[in-house]
């Protein structure tokens, strides 16, 4: 048990036994004591001046007193200030504390909750590398699903993969028109990279096919176009010249992006992917084939990816396989009277009442859309593992899609509707603005790994503390220093903010960074090779680094569970960080093994084990590593 929940559980006590009143435990407001004060842990006592009919000056002397007559093994002194009462936490409790802790690898793990979460994750497309982006989401889902594993829960970690569909269909056009046969084999390319580059191909044949369409619409040319979509075209043109009339510039940007649209769309190579799409849906067995032939190709090169920055799944589901599922839900929904159908046939649901407005979920044709395909994915999930939570690692662009998807569920009732939770996280931004799929701007998840581990190594190599190393050790380090700066920056962040990558930054040794707590960890493990601690107790007085440090580990358990609770591993990041930088200050200060007396040392050899231990299962919950030495 927490020392905050102790001192929860220890005032309701005390204000039964002092004012014959009954308060749960939950009521009792307990935060860290302000720096500028006396004391470790302070209990507000506003809430209980109406009720106790005493000012909170009085109400705080007799608590304090009673709590510090009353239990000596956890208070020393205390003292109240303007309606806080400040508590000094006595040395012998985080004495006993350290000793009963300190051999514990397991320590800040709780019990089994028995609680079942889904943890969905990267969720890529097969026409495209993993890139910067989907490290965040991958970062994120993994550390967020062992961060739960360690809160005492069972996790189980998944992934959709979008397998199917137009921006597939792009990329498959595009090999068969200039690839030549080529093979991840024939060209010694990652077949996601293989792949992708023609997805960036096909988007260049489009723009150049679209720039003519475009230029057949401004001269009127409609030619091969249907009445309907003439009628539309000149509409906008209409409109277009009012724009360049009046110097309309966001008009005018309006209408050129809708024209540029409809170019596209009527350009030979989409109706050549649209038609490739069509014949996918009805097993046409030569697309099928080219269909399998470069997902595989894609697979693997993601399964080399996932394997270097160490992510791992319980389940993959495939789009191609579930995309269909979730019409019978739509029926039921219709059959409740919770969907309606309109005129033309398509179905929604009006959420107007929610804050929302109306959704498709069914198209005229009866086709699916996204939201349509993941209510039948939700349902699979529920079914094949019956979970409590499903936690849906998604970037903030879908923010109203996950809304959407959790009240269409409640209204219908199903038992796995409230479990729908939406870890939102902003973009991964760089320098020169957002990433572009279709331009080929992004940065691939590959190559930024490379770039960190080669930053990596010139940091190190700066350094000069690693001339002893053998080789393979050093790529080794290269590798953990690499990687652990790149996740350790992607997710020090509050999961809402989005991030500005700057790989620099990220390898710095003395700041906000994860080399800079693996560079303590590998400090403490040199200390601890010296000397190991010999398991006596210690009962003297602590000094306040001492001490700031033996709080900080009392907490661990507590930062484990809060970050589970709030879906966010930046609180383990802060948290992991400030412990380090509390140990380098206390050991610049103070010597472990020439200290002042035997005790000393001793007590000094097990708060750097059992904070090397915590700085180990913090980072490790990151997916981080940490180097024995560096």
């Amino acid at each position: 048990m927490s020392v905050v929940s102790e001192i929860k559980i220890l005032a309701a006590k005390a204000l039964n036994r002092l004012y014959n009143v009954s308060l749960d435990e939950n009521e009792i407001t307990v935060n860290d004591t302000k720096c500028e004060f006396e004391g470790e842990y302070t209990v507000v006592l506003f809430a209980f001046i109406k009720q106790l009919k005493k000012s909170p000056e009085m109400i705080g002397q007799e608590l304090g007193r009673y709590l510090v007559e009353n239990n000596e093994q956890l208070f020393s002194r205390f003292n109240v200030i303007k309606g806080f009462l400040n508590l000094s936490v006595a040395p012998m409790y985080y004495t006993g504390f350290l000793q009963q802790e300190y051999r514990n690898t397991s320590f800040g793990s709780s019990a089994g909750t028995g609680k079942k979460i889904m943890v969905e994750y990267s969720s890529p497309n097969t026409n495209k590398p993993l890139h910067l982006g989907h490290l965040r989401n991958n970062f994120l889902g993994w550390s967020i699903a062992e961060i739960l594993k360690a809160s005492g829960n069972d996790v189980l970690k998944t992934c959709i993969v979008n397998d199917r569909g137009i921006h597939i269909c792009k990329s498959m056009l595009a090999w068969q028109k200039h690839a030549n046969g080529a093979t991840p084999e024939s060209t010694g390319k990652k077949g996601d990279h293989l792949v992708g580059g023609y997805y960036v191909r096909f988007e260049e044949d489009l723009k150049a096919e679209a720039a003519y369409v475009l230029d057949q619409f401004l001269s009127k040319d409609f030619e091969h176009l249907s009445k309907e979509e003439k009628s539309e075209i000149m509409s906008l043109l209409d409109a277009f010249d009012h724009a360049v009339h009046t110097q309309n510039k966001e008009k005018y940007n309006g209408i050129m992006g809708e024209l540029n649209e409809i170019a596209r769309n009527n350009t030979p190579i989409m109706k050549e992917a649209k038609q490739m799409l069509l014949k996918w849906e009805q097993g046409d067995k030569e697309v099928l084939d080219l269909w399998n032939k470069m997902n595989a190709w894609v697979y693997a090169g993601f399964n080399e990816t996932y394997k270097r920055i160490g992510s791992d799944f319980d389940k993959i589901y495939y789009e191609s396989q579930t995309y269909l599922s979730g019409k019978d839900i739509v029926e039921e929904g219709l059959k409740k009277g919770v969907l309606f159908k309109k005129e033309d046939g398509s179905v929604w649901i009006d959420l107007t009442a929610e804050g929302l407005d109306e959704k498709l979920v069914l198209r005229k044709d009866g086709t699916s859309v996204y939201i349509t395909q993941d209510l039948g994915l939700a349902q699979l999930k529920y079914q094949d593992y019956r979970i409590d939570e499903s936690i849906y690692v998604v970037g903030d662009e879908q923010n109203y899609h996950l809304k959407v998807l959790k009240f269409i569920l409640q209204k219908l009732d199903v038992p796995y509707a409230n479990g729908i939770t939406h870890l939102s996280y902003g973009m991964v931004e760089l320098p020169t603005g957002k990433m572009k799929s279709r331009e080929g701007t992004v940065v691939d998840a590959d190559d930024i790994v490379d770039e960190m581990i080669a930053i990596a190594k010139d940091k190190t190599e700066e350094l000069g503390k690693v001339k002893d190393f053998e080789e393979s050790e050093l790529q080794q380090l290269h590798n953990t220093i690499g990687l652990g700066a790149l996740k350790f920056f992607l997710l020090r962040v509050d999961p809402k903010k989005r991030i500005l990558f700057n790989p620099e930054e990220s390898i710095d040794f003395h700041g906000f960074t994860g080399p800079f707590v693996q560079y303590t960890y590998a400090r403490i493990k040199s200390i601890l090779r010296k000397e190991r601690p010999n398991d006596s107790a210690y009962s003297g007085d602590l000094l306040p680094m001492e001490k700031n440090i033996l709080i900080s580990l009392e907490q661990f358990p507590t930062i484990i569970q809060e970050a589970g609770n709030d879906h966010d591993p930046s609180k383990v990041a802060i948290f992991v960080f400030n412990l380090a930088k509390a140990f380098n200050s206390f050991y610049t200060e103070h010597s472990v093994t020439n200290a002042e007396t035997e005790d000393k040392k001793e007590l000094r050899l097990q708060l750097s084990q059992l904070t090397a231990q915590v700085i180990e299962t913090s980072m490790k919950l990151l997916g981080i590593n940490v180097p024995e030495r560096m």
